[in-house]
């Protein structure tokens, strides 16, 4: 065991047992707009955080606008 202690214990890596399929699966445009941000040549992680400021503003205007969501897929 190479930690000195053991309570040590490593992080497990959530990514290399799910696919992005699992991740961003419901929501088309999020699952589109991560295609194009991968296609640009952006890392995973890059592509996931600019997916995850996509919904924040997609939260944003719902409240500012006090309406409801609309899933148009």
């Amino acid at each position: 065991m190479p930690y000195s202690h053991p309570s040590v214990v490593p992080i497990r890596d959530a990514r290399k047992t799910r696919t992005t399929k699992e991740i961003i699966p419901r929501n088309k445009r999020l699952r589109e707009f991560y295609d194009k941000k991968r296609e640009e040549g952006k890392p995973y992680r890059v592509s996931i955080i600019a997916c995850a400021n996509k919904l924040l503003h997609w939260i944003y205007a719902l409240l500012k606008n006090k309406t409801s969501f609309q899933d148009v897929a």
